[in-house]
């Protein structure tokens, strides 16, 4: 059951959203994943002039980043922040 606010909030978001962008026009989880970390420090003009799509094209599913040298992914995600974070996170993927 929908409340006031909820179709509020859809109505807005009908209006007001942003509907162009690549991982909101997928089902594919692994690109909204993706996009979901490189935007936590990282604005989205950004992340999609300078490394969304570069990654997606490198390492384009989760067995592409498991079978590379973390160097090879880390040198893609230069410029992301949370570096040793992700660090960290690959290590357990590769």
């Amino acid at each position: 059951m929908r409340t006031k606010i909820h179709n509020s909030l859809l109505q807005w978001y009908k209006i007001n959203g942003r509907h162009d962008l690549p991982w909101r026009n997928t089902d594919d989880a692994y690109q909204i994943y993706l996009s979901e970390i490189m935007l936590q420090q990282t604005q989205v003009k950004t992340v999609l002039a300078r490394f969304y799509f570069p990654f997606l094209q490198k390492f384009p599913t989760f067995l592409h980043v498991a079978q590379s040298d973390l160097d090879d992914v880390l040198k893609m995600w230069e410029g992301l922040g949370y570096y040793n974070l992700t660090k960290y996170t690959l290590k357990s993927y590769i």
